[in-house]
């Protein structure tokens, strides 16, 4: 129930919950391809999330706009190679620069025609999607939450992404580099996207556990929250945490490499793997639930306890029940790839990776 969950994890599911209806979306009206999938639609670029378009298609032109200019708008690094070798932008080296070089700052880049026909309907599903949401939440409801978290990230220090970053390396967070101080009061709220508002608050608050915090808020939040002493499939996490198995390896083998998991065969004998927590990894996981307490508790002396009291209400009521009204929106068309997968448990923190931005990890 939600008087259980981290704020953290509130602001979570309801940003993946809206991520997903966004994909499923756009999956189903573009042409694109799959590695497990097929192609649908005939030829079009292999299908990404709404983290790529928020940190590269959203901001590109049809013009040529270099790779730094770029990183100034979106203010968090996209999968350059990735968005080049999925068909959505090209690149190009500066003058006298080798092709085969890692592309700079100086390199130009602008989307294909696939890029751009993706960029355009990406904009266009943003806000209907939004708009279903107004009628399935009520718009009172919605333009609470709005506000709620407007009033937070207005009092941010510096400019945020409107994504959550692709992790790093240890799937840690990171912020702008460089920091670009920012003022309150100068931002229209209202141009702004209901994920765009979502992701700049939870980043913050990720931000802050983890400047305080060896094991990362994912982590924490997925993986390490379902582990236990007793031994645990390796295949049944996936289900548990809310996340795909590549992002279960991801954090598992994080996790093993500072002896806070071990990963053996199945002592009952099957041919399954078991995942468990070591003494080291249940010690982890109780500071990281104080720690996630006392950031909370830090923000309430930071913004004031009716701004959070006002977040934590506008979040309640579209993440409590089960299943809750969140995966009520979740339904994947019959020809989507997650119709063979449905979603069962929403995780309690994106696992942003560089396969593609989805919010599992997928």
């Amino acid at each position: 129930m939600p008087d259980d969950l981290p704020l953290h994890a509130l602001l979570s599911q309801v940003l993946v919950s809206f991520t997903i209806e966004f994909d499923n979306e756009v999956e189903h009206r573009m042409p694109h391809r799959t590695t497990s999938h097929g192609r649908s639609g005939g030829s079009g670029p292999w299908l990404v999330s709404l983290a790529m378009w928020q940190n590269c298609l959203f901001h590109l032109t049809d013009d040529r706009i270099t790779v730094g200019e770029l990183g100034r708008r979106a203010r968090t690094p996209t999968n350059l190679d990735g968005m080049r070798r999925w068909g959505y932008v090209t690149l190009e080296p500066r003058e006298g620069a080798s092709a085969t070089s890692q592309p700079g700052p100086s390199w130009t880049m602008r989307p294909t025609g696939a890029g751009r026909r993706a960029r355009d309907l990406g904009r266009q599903v943003l806000g209907e999607v939004e708009e279903r949401w107004n009628d399935r939440f009520d718009r009172e409801a919605i333009g609470a939450l709005r506000g709620a978290l407007w009033d937070v990230a207005d009092r941010f220090e510096v400019e945020l992404p409107d994504t959550l970053p692709i992790l790093a390396y240890g799937l840690r967070n990171r912020g702008p580099e460089p920091a670009v101080p920012r003022s309150p009061g100068r931002e229209d709220p209202s141009r702004l996207s209901l994920p765009a508002l979502l992701s700049r608050v939870l980043l913050s608050l990720a931000i802050d556990f983890e400047r305080s915090s060896r094991l990362p808020i994912a982590v924490a939040a997925d993986l390490v929250r379902v582990l236990d002493a007793e031994p645990i499939r390796v295949r049944d996490l996936r289900r548990l945490a809310g996340i795909s198995k590549e992002a279960v390896a991801m954090a598992l083998r994080a996790l093993e490499e500072t002896n806070l998991a071990e990963v053996a065969p199945d002592p009952g004998g099957s041919r399954f793997k078991v995942a468990s927590l070591t003494g080291r990894g249940r010690t982890a996981r109780t500071r990281a639930r104080r720690h996630a307490s006392r950031v909370e508790e830090e923000w309430r002396h930071r913004f004031g306890a009716p701004a959070m009291d006002a977040l934590r209400t506008s979040l309640d009521p579209l993440v409590e029940g089960s299943p809750g009204p969140l995966l009520e929106g979740l339904r994947p068309y019959p020809d989507g790839w997650r119709a063979k997968s449905p979603i069962e448990t929403l995780p309690q923190f994106p696992m942003v990776l560089h396969r593609g931005g989805f919010p599992d990890g997928a």
